[in-house]
């Protein structure tokens, strides 16, 4: 350090400015180097990318995204109505994917210019399928005794399986009743309830009947019910099987009579000859168009502050039986509340027609004091049973729900057997009940096989165990212009109830 400030250094040069030497850098530069573009790449690629983080991916992602269909399914997910989502590797879409192409649409049985879709299959393709609860998105196996109709067979998840194309539901005897809820018998039912339903439409299965055309005793069904009453579910059905009715009047009430009294005389008299003679020992309607605002009703509501009147009807493919030593039949019917007096639906020419008299009849059971039914019987194919010629038929109904224009028609053999039409369900002014609609209701669908003495003769002798209901394929078309499927439609909701 000098010790003044006048001093030099041998450094001092190094400060003194030099136009010379140093005017290049006086002139201020250029970033434009090696170093300077380095830095502004490296820049650049850091703002790009946390653009691309940030905005960029969520752009792409919500732009490419692979959506799952509900394949018919509600709620966030497309869940079913139990709250299963099938998302499980294989076939398990409304449509099955073994339905053959030239399946997917078909022509109404009743007037071959409508061209009905399909909107739902199962051919039945995959052996070893399982119907435990929780194991199929659309059918569950149920595991009861069926003892509203005092039936014989315990139902086992076990008795429903596939193998080589088909359902089979097997009715055996067991060995030991103490492992079988102290019946001898097991047999197989699969429902779809609350899973899939569907309202209007066709339903079509092909089918081996059990046993053999001459052997009594076997009860093979097919059926729907509306989705707010569950079949083997006594406390479900309880006022509202088999009703199909939105009026507020009598017809609603206990025994279709007036509180106190014995009025309509012809709810009291020339009713059901096994009790007493009276018409009705319904409960009554329990989600009638009467009900009050307020009261426990899956709705909807009208404008006006009443309720549709709500309910579980039943309308059957074909129930099987068997003429002993002569031929088989299925009854082909619909089961209805409140009922006409006697019985007696309006079976005139224009309410009812049936397309072959010479192999189908009126059913002469017409109802008793829990049920008024529509029904015919129906021959068979007389080849198509498991122990003759073993062929597969088939059977169905188309219906258009309703009040106007509606209808029933059910089809054996692939042919139209008979039609019931709306008017033959009309007002009855002697049980002062009003008109019933063809179903309204969502409707799902049931298969089994079981027997009961309910239901006519079991000649144990002539009956061979197993016995087995062989489905090879069930299908559900819909118009094109009148879609409507699932459980829980907006016009005649089922969740909220259900779930309650």
């Amino acid at each position: 350090m000098p010790l003044l400030m006048n001093d030099s250094e041998a450094d001092d040069f190094l400060h003194n400015p030099d136009p010379r030497r140093d005017r290049i850098n006086d002139r201020g530069g250029t970033i434009f180097t090696g170093r300077g573009l380095g830095n502004l790449g490296c820049l650049t690629i850091l703002i790009l990318g946390l653009v691309a983080l940030f905005a960029g991916y969520p752009i792409i992602s919500f732009t490419t995204r692979h959506l799952q269909t509900t394949q018919g399914g509600f709620n966030l997910g497309g869940i079913n109505a139990s709250g299963q989502v099938p998302d499980m590797p294989g076939n398990w879409g409304l449509i099955d994917k073994d339905t053959p192409k030239d399946a997917y649409t078909r022509t109404s049985f009743t007037n071959n210019k409508d061209e009905y879709v399909l909107v739902f299959s199962d051919e039945f393709n995959q052996d070893g399928r399982s119907f435990y609860p929780g194991d199929d998105p659309y059918w569950e196996a149920v595991d009861l005794h069926y003892w509203g109709t005092n039936d014989l067979e315990w139902y086992d998840p076990q008795q429903a399986t596939t193998k080589d194309g088909y359902l089979h539901l097997t009715l055996d005897q067991v060995d030991d009743p103490a492992d079988n809820h102290d019946l001898n018998y097991r047999s197989g039912m699969i429902q779809s309830w609350n899973k899939f339903c569907f309202t209007g439409g066709i339903i079509e299965t092909s089918v081996r009947l059990p046993g053999s055309n001459v052997a009594p005793g076997l009860w093979p069904a097919v059926w729907t019910m509306g989705n707010l009453g569950r079949a083997g579910f006594g406390a479900s059905l309880e006022g509202t099987w088999p009703f199909s009715y939105d009026s507020c009047d009598v017809g609603t009430l206990p025994n279709q009579t007036y509180p106190g009294t014995e009025r309509p005389t012809w709810a009291v008299s020339n009713g059901d000859p096994y009790n007493g003679d009276v018409l009705s020992y319904q409960p009554g309607q329990r989600l009638s168009a009467c009900t009050c605002p307020g009261e426990s009703h899956p709705g909807p509501m009208r404008s006006d502050g009443s309720y549709v009147g709500r309910s579980a009807p039943e309308i059957d493919i074909f129930e099987a039986t068997v003429i002993k030593d002569v031929k088989g039949q299925v009854s082909m019917s619909s089961q209805w509340a409140p009922y006409n007096a006697q019985y007696e639906w309006f079976n005139t020419t224009g309410n009812f027609q049936i397309y072959d008299p010479d192999h189908a009849e009126l059913n002469t059971y017409v109802g008793g004091v829990y049920q008024q039914t529509t029904s015919v019987l129906q021959d068979t194919n007389q080849e198509c049973y498991e122990q003759t010629g073993g062929c597969f038929s088939v059977y169905a109904f188309e219906y258009k729900p309703g009040f106007d224009n509606a209808y029933i028609t059910w089809v054996s053999d692939n042919q139209p057997s008979w039609t019931v039409y709306s008017g033959a369900l009309g007002p009855d002014s002697r049980s002062e009940i009003g008109a019933r609609p063809i179903p309204l209701e969502p409707m799902y669908i049931i298969a089994n096989l079981g027997f009961s003495h309910n239901f006519g003769l079991i000649d144990l002798d002539t009956l061979r165990f197993p016995s087995t209901m062989s489905i090879d394929y069930i299908r559900v078309y819909q118009p094109k212009d009148a879609i409507k499927y699932g459980c829980n439609p907006d016009d005649y909701p089922t969740a909220d109830y259900i779930n309650t």
